[in-house]
């Protein structure tokens, strides 16, 4: 399943004083599952996203002992076509705005 979302998650509730940044405020979120390996998601950011082995690595534990992780910021429409290309693989991926 793939969502996007325009806003910041709702469910995080960011403090009253956050902006949202305009031109690339975006992140891609990718979610931590118990059917993917550590292999299969490497794979999937070193094609899709273009991380290197030793990022997609980092990236890979990082959303293993977290459950999510942003693994790039930019604009939306961008993240957009990686998340798609993460969730064609059966790895689960969303577009968040960023809150600072």
């Amino acid at each position: 399943m793939i969502t996007f979302y325009s806003e910041p998650n709702p469910e995080l509730k960011p403090d009253e004083d956050t902006l949202v940044l305009e031109d690339g405020g975006y992140s891609l979120i990718v979610w931590n599952d118990d059917v993917n390996s550590f292999d299969w998601v490497i794979q999937a950011l070193m094609e899709i996203v273009g991380h290197s082995a030793e990022q997609a690595e980092q990236c890979a534990l990082i959303i293993h002992m977290r459950g999510k992780y942003a693994v790039k910021h930019g604009g939306f429409e961008e993240l957009k076509v990686m998340a798609e290309g993460i969730t064609d693989r059966g790895i689960n991926a969303t577009v968040e705005a960023v809150a600072v």
